[in-house]
């Protein structure tokens, strides 16, 4: 696993060769109030269930709020044979705070 800062995460994001999966953990009441474009939800309590709707050989970055959930969702997932996982290390508060300071946060 790797870990990428927001502002790694932002210049990996804008080279058009890279289509990660952009996996947000948290729950639906945090997603509505901010989250990255393009993201998924899924909840850290539903990921195993999820397993079979996502691609195992996909890069996949994992969001949560502040890095926490989403490292251990991302340890989780390769755990399950998944081997290009990239965990956003601050989560969104980070992004919000380096990248996009007009992002809600919460």
């Amino acid at each position: 696993m790797r870990d990428l800062s927001p502002t790694e995460l932002k210049k990996y994001l804008a080279d058009p060769d890279q289509d990660p999966l952009l996996l947000d953990v948290r729950e639906p009441w945090e997603f509505q109030i901010c989250h990255l474009d393009g993201s998924k939800l899924i909840p850290m309590g539903q990921v195993a269930g999820a397993l079979d709707r996502l691609e195992r050989e996909r890069e996949t970055v994992v969001i949560c709020h502040h890095g926490v959930r989403s490292r251990q969702v991302a340890e989780f997932l390769e755990q399950q044979g998944f081997d290009k996982v990239i965990n956003l290390s601050g989560g969104v508060a980070a992004w919000a705070q380096d990248v996009d300071p007009e992002m809600a946060t919460y």
